[in-house]
């Protein structure tokens, strides 16, 4: 018998009454403890969320059991769920390019446990980072782009596939992985792909966006983390922050400051993805934190 197995559930479905009700009554039969549970009905939209986290202290059917147990009262419900053993740590494979700020912030939570993960593999069309890479004893991947065609995209992305699958990857980041990924290989990371970028868009696009920012005398700097959809940096948001800065401040100097602000916001959306915080609300996110 296991005493500190545990397991998270996160589903959404019509709202209506006995959800909860039904939820927990599941677990009770199965003899589980549950250790924390959150809530949301989005009276806009009509749609309930929900996430459990739960122990099995009375008998431990396995993940597969509980998944095969519950599938029909999800039906009942026409929940779209996921069931998580959390226990299991995902396995997240970074891509980066020439800009190393969120790779480094990334990997040193790692590191001290501050993400509960496993990083397999570190892809980029770069080799500036293949030491940082060593250091972790973390395989690096250097997959350029050789041409501009889309042949040559196809080809350079259908590698990145490749390792992605390959290492069972439950989540990818982009931390700050300067390429437009294709509509092709966006829906196959659908839902399991998170971008970051600065919060400036659509004001100021292209090359040193901080240095645009000073010129137009900004006031705040943000960042924006969100899950990579074919809609370029459209995709449904799940973490922003921002900075207050003034007149005293330079150019580099809000390029620093932004770049702090990326770092931390990509670390809770990443945090918070692992963690099964996250559900989908058409083109939003309910965020249990």
């Amino acid at each position: 018998m296991s005493t500190d197995h545990s397991f998270i559930l996160k589903l959404s479905c019509a709202d209506r009454p006995g959800i909860v009700h039904a939820v927990s009554g599941f677990l009770f039969e199965r003899g589980s403890n549950i250790l924390d549970s959150a809530q949301f009905g989005d009276s806009h939209t009509g749609e309930f969320f929900m996430r459990v986290h739960f122990q099995q202290v009375g008998g431990d059917p396995g993940l597969d059991g509980l998944r095969a147990a519950f599938a029909p009262l999800a039906d009942e419900f026409g929940m779209r769920w996921e069931l998580h053993d959390a226990n299991v740590k995902p396995r997240v494979v970074i891509m980066v390019s020439k800009i190393g700020h969120c790779l480094n912030d990334l990997l040193f939570r790692y590191r001290t446990g501050q993400l509960s993960i496993e990083i397999p593999a570190i892809i980029s069309n770069h080799k500036e980072f293949y030491q940082l890479a060593a250091s972790y004893n973390i395989p690096f991947h250097h997959f350029p782009l050789l041409g501009g065609s889309e042949a040559d995209k196809a080809a350079q992305e259908a590698r990145v596939l490749d390792v992605v699958n390959g290492e069972g990857a439950d989540l990818v980041v982009l931390a700050r992985y300067m390429q437009i990924l294709s509509p092709q290989l966006c829906k196959a990371l659908e839902g399991r792909a998170i971008n970051i970028h600065h919060s400036f868009l659509p004001s100021f696009k292209g090359a040193k966006p901080y240095y645009q920012a000073f010129d137009r005398g900004v006031k705040l700097i943000g960042a924006t983390a969100h899950y990579v959809t074919s809609d370029l940096d459209e995709g449904p948001i799940i973490e922003q922050e921002v900075e207050r800065v003034d007149h005293n401040m330079t150019p580099d100097q809000l390029t620093a400051i932004g770049r702090d602000v990326e770092c931390v916001t990509l670390a809770r959306a990443v945090k918070w993805h692992v963690e099964h915080r996250i559900v989908l609300n058409g083109h939003k996110t309910v965020v249990f934190r």
